[in-house]
């Protein structure tokens, strides 16, 4: 198969490369990942020192961003969670999509949503083929790409698994039932279900470094019930990480290695992922898987089938309808009250509207956009500066639903 080396100015070269290459030699039929060294501000990216790493502490440092957000298991010990014995592939399609998007008023093109926002990866595939797939600043389809807050999703999905194979008993039970040590806190008496849906009512006082440990005595000691669990929406890294911390006591497993043997090795990964690690040496359930975008896209396809992958049942199906279904009962999370646009489900974002369409987000640009009814998914890494960023937000919502409307027949 054939690869293309990275381009040396943009994309837009890439993508012209590619289509001459298909039109020259027939027996390169597919539209193979196109790269690009540069991208939307790419100078101050780093693009004269090749984006060097950083450290743990510039993170946030423009100039570091995209080096950092590529190498986060260098810059903090992780684990490792193998690549499947068996790859399974995504076909391609021969040239990219001819997609359309509004904008501010203005027409814009799959083109210019890559010049736009910097993105780092994008992959676009319906079913089992690849529509697009890209790399901008000098990263390549070999790069693990971190997560950020993506990974409260998977921890999500974890939990439906750990409820299936009867490591977890029920939503309904307490945190303290899995984490003893919560027995006498606040945060022991909140169910699964509440924390689940970033409902948990708790308020933590004191702030920590980046990725220092939020362990269970932390969770007793620091947390305090601000309003009833299953009343109020609060985005909240705690929630996630007692999930990640139930799930780990329930299975006896580390949620790395539960992850390989419940989901990794089924849907034919072909690249080594990881896990970034917290102070007390248990994995961040809030942020910081690192894995490469096909295997995102992997994962994003087993969603879009609720949890099936080639007719084998790896989530319940009923588990991802749960997870992104907001009830009539859980007023907090509808769209528009939890979010000015977002609803939210398991550690899931929910879509407005009546059509079921949810997405995966982490901060400073990482998406996962998936639409089960026409098996369409979107998985995006990126560096924006801002963790939260309503204009490029807008138009990543933008550029979304063109593609449904685009391609989102069933």
């Amino acid at each position: 198969m054939l690869r293309n080396k990275p381009c040396l100015s943009n994309i837009f070269g890439c993508i012209a490369i590619g289509l001459s290459l298909i039109a020259g030699a027939a027996a390169y039929s597919e539209m193979q990942p196109l790269f690009s060294a540069g991208g939307p501000d790419a100078s101050a990216y780093g693009e004269a020192e090749h984006y060097p790493i950083g450290s743990p502490d510039t993170l946030s440092e423009k100039k570091y961003m995209v080096g950092d957000f590529s190498h986060f298991d260098v810059l903090f010990p992780a684990h490792v969670v193998a690549p499947a014995g068996q790859i399974w592939q995504f076909r391609r399609m021969e040239t990219p999509p001819q997609i359309a998007y509004l904008q501010a008023g203005n027409r814009y093109s799959l083109q210019n949503y890559l010049s736009h926002l910097p993105i780092t990866g994008l992959l676009i595939a319906k079913d089992d083929q690849i529509m697009f797939e890209g790399y901008q600043y000098g990263r390549t389809d070999r790069d693990r790409l971190t997560s950020q807050s993506m990974a409260k999703s998977i921890v999500g999905m974890l939990m439906g698994m750990a409820l299936a194979d009867g490591s977890v008993t029920s939503v309904s039970d307490t945190a303290a039932k899995y984490v003893p040590e919560l027995k006498d806190s606040d945060y022991g008496k909140v169910p699964i279900r509440d924390l689940l849906h970033m409902s948990s009512g708790m308020t933590c006082e004191g702030s920590r470094a980046e990725f220092e440990a939020i362990d269970a005595k932390v969770l007793a000691h620091d947390c305090k019930q601000a309003v009833p669990a299953g009343t109020r929406f609060q985005y909240s890294s705690s929630d996630a990480q007692l999930l990640g911390l139930i799930v780990t006591r329930a299975t006896k497993m580390q949620l790395s290695n539960y992850m390989d043997q419940k989901i990794w090795q089924d849907i034919g990964t072909e690249a080594k992922a990881t896990w970034t690690l917290d102070g007390s040496g248990q994995e961040t359930a809030y942020c910081c898987f690192n894995a490469v975008l096909r295997d995102y896209a992997r994962f994003a396809r087993l969603l879009a089938f609720d949890g099936a992958w080639n007719g084998k049942q790896l989530i319940p199906r009923q588990w991802i309808l749960d997870a992104t279904t907001v009830k009539e009962s859980d007023s907090q999370l509808v769209p528009g009250k939890s979010t000015p646009f977002f609803g939210y489900g398991y550690q899931l974002w929910v879509f407005p509207g009546a059509r079921r369409v949810f997405a995966l987000l982490g901060a400073n640009g990482q998406r996962i956009f998936v639409d089960p009814q026409s098996k369409l998914i979107m998985a995006q890494t990126a560096v924006t500066e801002k963790a939260l960023d309503p204009k490029a937000d807008a138009e990543m919502i933008r550029f979304w639903m063109a593609l449904i409307r685009h391609f989102g027949e069933s």
